[in-house]
């Protein structure tokens, strides 16, 4: 357990500095970004792939319909979510992303009610109503919704649901993803050079070492998290995903130098209120799902 949870931990510590990786490519349109990160995010999975010799499964994928549909729709998703998370770390939105990764877990729970059916704990609901009324009153001070944050905790929380019930592990899934985004990613990349704007190779070496390691910088902590999942509990994942955004708000705030003023910080107050109730409300319910097996293996 202990390798699983510095697995996880690292994970999570990478993605909260994604942003420092972003911002030393801010000079580039997110959408070249995006697609950069989709294809050397591909080469990546691929080299991954055959070193652990894996069998063949996307003859089988190819021909199953409803899988088909289902990681095209994922790959929609995540395309969609790695978009605005890179275009709004560039234009100065870093304290915005996080808060969309702060309030990812309420929303995960609330699209598992609606559409898994799922029991919503007493804990839970008042959570997601806390949470609702933060977002509320940072509307109300701003005049408009926090789409961003909205757009990647929606975006994340649904491609997590189709991604819970998809057929494929975690190292496949993510290559099949990025094989349907290639060829636009691709399509993209050359018109950006027939264009003669595009930066890959036009930029300086060190921008093109920067978008050759974007594939990485997305590999590597889906990995680190895939294994540490499977090694700890999904209360201590759940007390862990915090660190990302932590890290993020800290950057906007403290490297950044993000406007933050007291309204704002009000309204993150009132999203961290309904973390610490969702949080400790989960761990509550843990720990007398561990004493009731406990009970059940002496009886």
């Amino acid at each position: 357990m202990k390798r699983g949870m510095w697995y996880a931990t690292g994970a999570y510590i990478a993605w909260g500095f994604l942003p420092v990786f972003w911002k030393s490519l801010h000079g580039i349109p997110a959408l070249e970004i995006l697609s950069h990160r989709v294809a050397w995010g591909l080469v990546v999975a691929l080299v991954l792939l055959a070193v652990r010799g894996r069998q063949p499964w996307i003859g089988a994928v190819v021909h199953n319909r409803r899988t088909m549909l289902t990681f095209v729709a994922t790959a929609a998703l995540l395309s969609l979510n790695w978009f605005v998370y890179i275009w709004a770390v560039n234009a100065g939105y870093i304290v915005e992303t996080s808060l969309g990764y702060f309030i990812n877990p309420l929303v995960n729970v609330l699209l598992g009610r609606i559409f898994l059916n799922e029991r919503l704990r007493t804990g839970q609901a008042v959570a997601i109503a806390i949470a609702f009324a933060g977002v509320l009153y940072l509307t109300v001070q701003y005049g408009a919704l926090p789409w961003i944050a909205l757009v990647l905790a929606g975006s994340f929380a649904g491609y997590g649901l189709l991604r819970k019930t998809a057929a494929l592990g975690s190292l496949e899934g993510f290559t099949l993803e990025t094989m349907l985004l290639f060829l636009p990613a691709l399509g993209y990349l050359l018109y950006r050079e027939a264009q003669g704007v595009g930066a890959f190779g036009h930029a300086g070496l060190g921008t093109t070492l920067l978008l050759m390691c974007a594939g990485v910088v997305t590999a590597v902590p889906l990995l680190l998290f895939a294994a540490g999942a499977r090694r700890i509990s999904f209360t201590l994942v759940g007390i862990l995903q915090y660190i990302a955004p932590t890290i993020q708000f800290l950057l906007g705030v403290l490297v950044y130098g993000e406007h933050l003023d007291m309204s704002r910080l009000i309204g993150f107050m009132i999203i961290w209120a309904a973390l610490a109730v969702y949080t400790l409300e989960g761990l509550r319910y843990a720990g007398g799902a561990a004493r009731l097996r406990a009970a059940g293996e002496k009886a």
